[in-house]
């Protein structure tokens, strides 16, 4: 019963760390495509979904450390 709650564990970390990358891909996707077409609010939501998906283990941590 303990291997399948950590079998459980396990793929939910690999998922929520999947999803992170995948924020900041796309994050610096809408960057580049804001700095190559030039266009200001493109190059803003680029550096608000980098700094958010930065942001987002140290949130997550101090919300365990709290519970």
């Amino acid at each position: 019963m303990d291997k399948d709650k950590e079998k459980q564990e396990i793929s939910l970390i690999g998922r929520l760390f999947s999803l992170e990358v995948l924020l900041i891909l796309m994050g610096l996707f809408t960057l580049i495509s804001g700095i190559i077409y030039g266009q200001m609010p493109r190059i803003l939501w680029g550096v608000i979904i980098i700094g958010i998906s930065l942001l987002l283990p140290f949130i997550r941590k101090k919300e365990c450390k709290n519970k």
